[in-house]
């Protein structure tokens, strides 16, 4: 099992990424940068890969209306070049909230869009003419549209690797079906391990029977919380601490009905918690939203506790099929976020 992290996308990034390099050297494996309606991710994915050696670097996640499938595929490219064949392109959908809100393009057929979008990445990859004629997007636009001039090109440079690794952010049915088919990797979000079979297991299945055996086993890279402590009321504040954030998601990330986080709440059994948060968070009242984030959910999404106890949760995720853990290391100064990285890093080797 793998250890990485992501990267706080809300203001002192030159900061975080300077304590990016004695994660480093503690062992990380892997570092995300998300891009919600902050910084773009790419240049800030460009600085870290010049600013270290070792640690892979990813997007985490692009959004897929937001640039062409074309140059996603540049740019996924580039980075890699810059990186020297570190990167992976983290795909995913948003919501209708950041995608119309902020960017001004309506949120449709994300599914088809992520499928046709992975088609054309690899094709560029490849230095192959990108032809596609898809339902969401044709390469080049055919006769009729446009000026009529556009011919099929392939990229001019070679890329570091015809083959660079593409995760894609999932949550519904179809969408992880699909992921199980054609990604390399998966990114779910409040992954309950002794839940996950039972509210993904088919479509996983179903996805992987589809799949296609030279991209190998799908990886699964999970975000959690991750604190090692003895002493139970510093595990039950770190806890607490992240009951905003899990309330944020179930409660506010979408309007009734389409709410994805609020979804896999109530498929993990959370019917009528889902829904209070929702009402709550969605009238205002955030903070008695937070109180109603149940605690079984909580401590079953993180690794917050003993070290023992930790480590029973790490092999429980590992054998739910997770390859890597994706921490927020809970420390309050450098030096112990630095700290739990390397303990993330120990427990992980123990698991073989």
């Amino acid at each position: 099992m793998r250890i990485g992290m992501g990267i706080n996308y809300a203001g002192g990034f030159e900061e975080t990424v300077a304590e990016l390099a004695e994660h480093e050297k503690a062992g990380l494996d892997i570092v995300f940068v998300p891009e919600a309606y902050s910084f773009d991710a790419v240049s800030q994915l460009g600085f870290i890969a010049a600013r270290t050696e070792r640690v892979e670097i990813a997007s985490g996640i692009l959004q897929i209306y937001t640039r062409t499938p074309t140059l996603t595929a540049m740019t996924a490219a580039g980075l890699d070049y810059v990186s020297g064949g570190r990167f992976t392109l983290g795909l995913g959908a948003s919501g209708p909230q950041v995608i119309e809100g902020f960017h001004g393009v309506p949120y449709d057929a994300p599914l088809g869009r992520t499928r046709e979008i992975m088609d054309i990445c690899r094709q560029v990859w490849r230095r192959e003419k990108v032809e596609h004629a898809g339902k969401h997007y044709s390469i080049p636009l055919p006769e009729g549209q446009g000026t009529g001039l556009g011919k099929p090109l392939k990229l001019i440079n070679h890329p570091v690797r015809s083959a660079i690794p593409i995760l894609v952010a999932a949550l519904g049915p179809k969408n992880v079906a699909l992921v199980a088919e054609k990604a390399d990797g998966w990114q779910p979000i409040f992954f309950v391990p002794e839940k996950a079979q039972d509210v993904w297991g088919d479509s996983l299945a179903a996805g992987k029977a589809r799949r296609d055996p030279s991209l190998g086993p799908l990886q699964v890279f999970l975000q959690t919380s991750f604190f090692v402590t003895e002493d139970s009321h510093v595990a039950g504040q770190m806890l607490d601490g992240m009951r905003n954030m899990v309330a944020l998601y179930v409660g506010g990330m979408g309007a009734k009905g389409k709410n994805f986080y609020n979804d896999v709440a109530r498929r993990y059994g959370y019917d009528d918690e889902a829904e209070t948060i929702q009402d709550l968070y969605l009238s205002g009242k955030k903070e008695e939203a937070a109180k109603e984030v149940p605690e079984e959910l909580l401590r079953a999404i993180s690794l917050i506790g003993p070290r023992s106890y930790v480590a029973e949760r790490m092999a429980a995720f590992a054998d739910a099929g997770v390859t890597t853990l994706n921490i927020t290391p809970l420390g309050g100064t450098t030096a112990e976020r630095v700290a739990l990285v390397g303990q993330a890093k120990e427990l992980a080797s123990e698991l073989g």
